[in-house]
């Protein structure tokens, strides 16, 4: 169905409601980088929860959804739902001490746990490193999927309206900061969420409802089949090894973009940006709940639908789009096409903001033009501000020229974790040992990348082979760098203790007489807890739509209580 007036009028009251923001935010004020990129540092924990979800909602996820269960089934999930175990960490060991460490980006996190000139180099080339490269790849593939939508739904060139869209979200973003993106990305979530709900549902009626969605499986797959299964050990379509390396490495071996061993990126600058402790804890809680246990099935369920309407299309990732044009009615099609436009502005946004945190405050501020040069503090805030401005415009642009060089959305993801694998633990040992340095870092840094390189050189096409190779490879060499190289200085370390308190036997020798850390055992525990609780959600609902609802209703009440057992002991 093409696009009526209706539908017009939708987007064009989102566009509006974007502009409405944009100008609150400015007027509001924007004085000094804590309040452009952590909105004052006095946020509650719904406000920040939502906006980690809507985040990480991008017009791309839904596509790649559709795609993996068009090929390995929903157990194919398992390449992204294996970081609830990183994020679940993140809520009960990290997210306190992000708090505690009080900076505005987790880069700045280097200047206060290192020290001398390889923690300046560090902060230098990482800043650089995340802002553009691996920013601009990430806003890559999430480009490549709206603009697929585009084509399908709308017709027109998608890459014109691509850069319509980006000239607005730049403009936008650049006027506002965090607090525009948090505020907006609350609407957002909701916007799309809701999209999503009701495309699952006009999906499955199409196909006469579940039990003829199950039926149209079996025949297209014949019995026995295990595309409905979210076990990754079991399915035909997934080599063992292949699971073993999602379920049993990659969360914790390789950095991803909000789900980062450890915490970190705009997860980390979302915990800064809350107004004390508890609520950097209950928002990061809420945002792994929603991301991995709430949000998945509408996205599960159109991708079912569209293996059986759409058996042979060259790329399954479209089958969501045509479904929706297929589908929907006049006004629901532009408030889905509204959905997609929320989860990529919401993405984008997002990206821009955080990057330009990253060139502004960890390299511009203190390698360029540091505070010491301007006459009063304001002064250099201000100019600090503007700058952020045209930077947040600078990586718009080199994102756009990045986003051709992709085709599939999950071509992306598989670079990104393939370059940044083996580098996870270090990022989650250097609060919990002292001996971890700056070199630590660089070194893992520098052996993923040259072992990823290695995996192409010595044939190794197979994801997991690369993976499993490359952590090793990293693991080896950045161990070997932190046991051969200088500590960090104890004036640094003692300064980093007495600032952030991390628990666990790997400080000791830094505390103070007669005082007594705390054990990381009860946050392990909760986050067991919470894991196991949201796999078992999962699990219910897959059993409420396609099996026993018995069992999936009981395996809900079950889920649902162990959440709420860990939420009282927040």
């Amino acid at each position: 169905m093409p696009f009526t007036w209706l539908d017009y009028t939708v987007i064009a009251g989102y566009v509006l409601l974007m502009v409405i923001v944009g100008y609150i935010a400015q007027k509001r004020g924007q004085e000094t980088l804590e309040d452009y990129f952590t909105s004052g540092k006095n946020l509650p924990w719904w406000l920040i929860g939502i906006s980690m979800v809507a985040t990480t909602f991008a017009a791309d996820t839904p596509l790649a959804v559709t795609g993996i269960v068009a090929s390995e089934g929903i157990a194919g999930n398992w390449i992204w739902w294996n970081f609830m175990f990183s994020g679940l960490i993140t809520v009960f060991l990290y997210a306190k001490l992000w708090k505690r460490a009080d900076v505005i980006t987790d880069v700045e996190f280097i200047s206060i746990r290192y020290s001398g000139k390889p923690a300046r180099i560090l902060r230098g080339f990482r800043s650089l490193y995340l802002a553009f490269p691996i920013n601009c790849i990430i806003l890559g593939w999430v480009t490549v999927g709206m603009a697929k939508i585009l084509t399908v739904i709308t017709g027109a060139e998608q890459w014109m309206i691509i850069l319509i869209l980006y000239l607005l979200i730049g403009l936008y973003i650049s006027m506002s900061g965090l607090w525009g993106v948090i505020i907006t990305d609350f609407v957002q979530f909701i916007i799309a969420m809701g999209g999503s709900i009701l495309l699952a549902w006009y999906a499955v009626d199409h196909v006469g409802g579940l039990d003829q969605l199950q039926a149209g499986l079996n025949e297209l797959f014949g019995e026995g089949h295990s595309v409905l299964s979210i076990n990754p050990l079991t399915s035909p379509e997934i080599a063992l090894a292949t699971g073993l390396v999602w379920v049993g490495m990659m969360w914790w071996a390789s950095w991803y973009p909000g789900s980062e061993p450890g915490g970190g990126g705009y997860i980390a600058q979302r915990m800064f940006s809350a107004k004390d402790e508890k609520n950097a804890v209950g928002g990061t809680l809420l945002f792994n709940v929603a991301h991995f246990a709430l949000r998945p099935w509408p996205w599960i369920l159109v991708a079912l639908v569209a293996m059986i309407v759409y058996p042979n299309l060259d790329d399954p990732e479209t089958g969501y789009p045509l479904l929706m044009l297929e589908l929907l009615p006049a006004g629901l099609l532009g408030l889905l096409a509204v959905a997609f436009l929320a989860a990529f502005v919401s993405t984008v946004s997002t990206h821009l903001n955080w990057g330009a945190s990253y060139v502004v405050n960890d390299f511009y501020k203190p390698f360029i033009k540091q505070e010491y040069k301007f006459e009063t503090k304001e002064e250099a805030q201000n100019h600090y501000v503007k700058v952020s401005r045209w930077t947040t415009l600078l990586i718009m642009a080199v994102a756009i020229l990045v986003s051709y060089l992709f085709d599939t959305v999950r071509g992306g993801w598989e670079a990104i974790l393939s370059i940044g694998a083996g580098t996870g633990l270090v990022y989650m040992l250097r609060w919990f040992w002292w001996r971890i340095n700056a070199w630590s870092e660089i070194a893992a840094m520098t052996a993923a990348a040259v072992g990823f390189t290695l995996t192409k050189i010595l044939g190794y096409d197979d994801f997991a082979e690369q993976m499993i190779f490359t952590t090793i490879f990293a693991t080896i060499v950045w161990i070997a760098a932190t046991l051969f190289t200088q500590p960090t200085d104890e004036k640094t370390l003692q300064s980093f203790f007495d600032r952030v308190k991390p628990g666990g036997p790997g400080w000791k020798r830094f505390l103070a007489a007669g005082e007594e850390t705390y054990s990381l055992l009860p946050g392990i525990l909760f986050a067991a807890i919470s894991a196991a609780s949201i796999i078992i959600l999962l699990f219910g609902m897959g059993e409420i739509f396609f099996g026993s609802m018995m069992l999936g209703l009981g395996c809900f009440a079950a889920g649902t209580g162990g959440l709420w057992f860990v939420v009282r002991k927040i």
